[in-house]
């Protein structure tokens, strides 16, 4: 029985052991629940519990988990070639017809065809151009038939390109993403390893080494404790079958090692943990500065003050060569290259709005350089009217120091032969005028001052040579008439400033200037008197931008190619306009502010006229009962006079109400108009149906009806149009309407209008 009493003091040493080693099992956090009993019989009618650990699938990190990303070698991707041009534009024909014109003096049967295409060419998918063609015939006196081509880049086109590429722009292109990659790799690499440590701690092999380790130290500490009871004389002597030292040693020596394996893997486990902890928080770090990375490149984009400083934000940045091309630099600072129908918006007193046929160009890195030469083809508000004129040109150089939108100083020089008399005048009856030197010349020194981010404030000094007539009394030159600094009629001033108040969002902007009455430049229309001009503007938002005045106040700006050349206006011109959005709100605007008409005098005379006009519109989109419907209110009043124009809505009052509502295929729209003058009004209603019959078949049609007082007129008109979007060949819009113009009597006469359109989008 000594045998048996031994095992029960070894079984419950043992299982007080158990309830220990339990506790601490790797994995196991803590839990004792983990474990289960397997009972024996024994020869003394005894039953003896076994220890069985229950191998389920422990909590935490272990070889049952998914491993984090099992590293793949990635296969090199052949790099696809990238076209040397791309090109995406459209192509539109325009055929219109009007049977009577609806303007003071009458035209019939006027038709205009017009062609164009406008073509965005990509070169290497890096360097953006732009070409546009357009050509517009008919047999209206009034248009001008106006054929021309336009070729040009400009940097505006170049940073739009960075933009868009910036958006759709995958993360991993970035140089510094490279590193990051990297890092993510030690630290898959690492988790891995991690994992397979944490699997051999945590594999049923293991677990029951560790038990068996266990069981060695506490038999041999069972044994030096009966030893030194037995010294003691407290319990007999152990009585150990031959050999079982030995194999207790052969085992404990298996026991130590595995003990010195298990804390080597231990300390190797809190290290690789150690160093991970580390390496992701590093890694989340650079991801973050990485993030806001990205970020600071769309930010250099839509806020950098200037190219330069665009450049240079750029360059911080270390982007690769598939975001920044080569050479963009230099790209950013040529502001614009144009050939053919070109653009001349230099400055105040030299040329401003002019488009001519030519070359122009324009480059700012830190030093400024721009030249221009060609025909002047039209000016902006002159290009209406159909008349023979002398052939105008222009050349001018511009040199200096600074960018533009920053502090600059530039020099210009500008020549060429401009018509500027005899231009809207009749010549005598049965004589002929003589020609006179249209030939002008002039130097303009421009500062630009920047007070601060929000204010900056443009002086410019100019003078010209002298008028034909006036070089003539002296027999000057043009230019020694230029350089004489004793006559100081050719001599001209301009300052403009523009100022933002970031507390109240107010924006002001200001410009006067000051011209000789010799003084002549390519901006000026107006000669033979002095000039001076002013305007004041202020733009203020309110109620959280939901509420946006403008007003303005000026003199003499609104200038007309068909004044007088000796013109000088003193009237001061008013506006204002206030708009107000906010949303699932109705969209109210008003403003009061000059409009103008003009009017034919004769075969050869043509006049402006100038009145002020208020308009206010209302616009609302909601929906009501799932049905998507539109209302719309407009309102204009028009402050001429009958004495000012022959249009036979002078001085009157006009309203209009449109609901449109939107029923699946079918869209429905119909209004009501009011027009009072002081002699009759007129009333009208029209309504009309659009129908998607296919995704490529549109028509509409609709009936409209006119009432007017006075002469007792009712008249009924109506519109039709189709709409076809073929696949791969384009759309092609038709529509024909009868409607009713003013014409003689002040009673309204029928005018049919039919219009033919191709577009091809690519």
């Amino acid at each position: 029985m000594r045998s048996v009493s031994l095992i029960l003091v070894i079984v419950s040493l043992f299982l007080s052991y158990d309830s220990d080693a339990q506790m601490h099992l790797p994995g196991n956090n803590g839990r004792a629940s983990d474990t289960s009993y397997y009972y024996i019989h024994t020869g003394c009618k005894m039953k003896l519990p076994v220890l069985v650990v229950l191998y389920a699938s422990p909590p935490g990190d272990t070889h049952y988990q998914v491993i984090r990303r099992k590293h793949v070698e990635s296969i090199p991707v052949a790099a696809t070639r990238k076209p040397l041009l791309v090109v995406h534009g459209n192509v539109t024909y325009d055929g219109y017809y009007q049977s009577n014109a609806d303007t003071p003096y009458l035209e019939r049967d006027i038709y205009q065809h017009t062609l164009q295409t406008v073509l965005d060419i990509t070169v290497k998918d890096q360097y953006p151009l732009h070409l546009a063609f357009s050509t517009s015939k008919g047999n209206s006196r009034l248009f001008r038939n106006i054929t021309g081509v336009n070729f040009q880049y400009t940097s505006q086109d170049f940073k739009n390109m960075l933009l868009a590429k910036a958006k759709g722009w995958d993360a991993g292109k970035l140089k510094q993403k490279v590193a990051l990659d990297q890092l993510k790799q030690k630290l898959d690499y690492d988790w891995n390893d991690i994992n397979k440590l944490k699997a051999w701690f945590n594999s049923p092999a293991q677990v029951q080494r560790m038990v068996e380790a266990k069981e060695r130290e506490y038999q041999l500490r069972l044994n030096d404790s009966l030893s030194q009871l037995a010294k003691m004389g407290k319990v007999p002597s152990l009585n150990l079958p031959e050999g079982l030292n030995e194999k207790l040693s052969w085992k404990d020596s298996l026991a130590i090692r595995f003990r010195k394996e298990y804390d080597e893997k231990k300390a190797l486990l809190d290290s690789l943990q150690a160093a991970f902890a580390a390496n992701e928080q590093l890694y989340q770090k650079k991801e973050k500065a990485y993030n806001a990375r990205k970020g600071s490149l769309m930010d250099a984009l839509q806020h950098s003050r200037n190219n330069q400083e665009l450049s240079e934000n750029l360059e911080s940045l270390h982007l690769p060569d598939s975001i920044l091309p080569k050479g963009y630099k230099t790209l950013l600072a040529i502001r614009s290259v144009g050939l053919g129908r070109t653009m001349v918006d230099y400055s105040e007193l030299t040329a401003k709005n002019i488009s001519i046929m030519g070359v122009q160009a324009e480059l700012n890195p830190s030093w400024y350089l721009a030249f221009a030469t060609g025909a002047v083809d039209y000016r902006f508000r002159d290009f209406i009217v159909n008349e023979n004129r002398t052939r105008q040109y222009l050349n001018m150089v511009r040199v200096g120091k600074g960018l533009k939108e920053g502090n600059h100083v530039i020099l210009s020089y500008y020549f060429g032969k401009k018509q500027v008399y005899n231009f809207n005048t009749t010549p005598p009856a049965g004589g002929n005028t003589s020609t006179p030197d249209y030939k002008i010349m002039g130097l303009s020194l421009e500062g630009r001052y920047q007070l601060n981010r929000n204010n900056y404030v443009i002086g410019e000094l100019a003078k010209s040579s002298l008028p034909y007539y006036a070089r003539s009394v002296n027999h000057e030159g043009l230019g020694s008439s230029m350089v004489g600094f004793g006559d100081h009629s050719n001599e001209a001033y301009a300052i403009s400033t523009f100022s933002f108040l970031p507390r109240t969002a107010t924006r002001i902007t200001g410009m006067y200037k000051q011209m000789g009455a010799n003084f002549q430049s390519f901006s000026l229309y107006a000669t033979g008197s002095a000039q001076r001009a002013w305007m004041v503007q202020v733009t203020q938002p309110l109620f959280k931008q939901q509420l946006t005045l403008t007003g303005s106040v000026r003199q003499n700006v609104y200038t007309s190619v068909f004044e007088n050349s000796s013109y000088r206006s003193n009237t001061v011109f008013k506006s204002i306009q206030a708009t107000f959005r906010r949303k699932k709100w109705p969209v109210l605007s008003v403003g009061y502010f000059p409009s103008s008409q003009l009017m034919k005098l004769s075969e050869d005379r043509f006049m402006e006229n100038l009145y002020y006009t208020l308009v206010g519109t209302g616009s609302y989109f909601y929906q009501y009962k799932g049905i998507g419907m539109n209302t719309m209110f407009s309102g204009t009043r028009f402050y001429n006079h009958q004495t000012d124009s022959n249009f036979v809505y002078f001085n009157s009052t006009n309203l209009l109400l449109n609901q449109t509502v939107f029923l699946g295929k079918f869209t429905l729209n119909g209004g009501g108009s009011l027009a009072t003058t002081s002699d009759y009004a007129i009333y009208g209603a029209d309504g009309n149906v659009q129908y998607r019959m296919l995704k490529w078949l549109e028509v509409g049609g609709g009936l409209k009806y006119n009432y007017q007082t006075v002469f007792e007129l009712r008249q009924l008109g109506y519109t039709a149009n189709a709409r076809l979007n073929i696949p791969k060949i384009g759309e092609i819009t038709v529509m024909g309407d009868k409607g009713f113009v003013p014409g003689v009597n002040k009673q309204l006469v029928p005018n049919k209008t039919g219009r033919l359109t191709y577009t091809r989008i690519f």
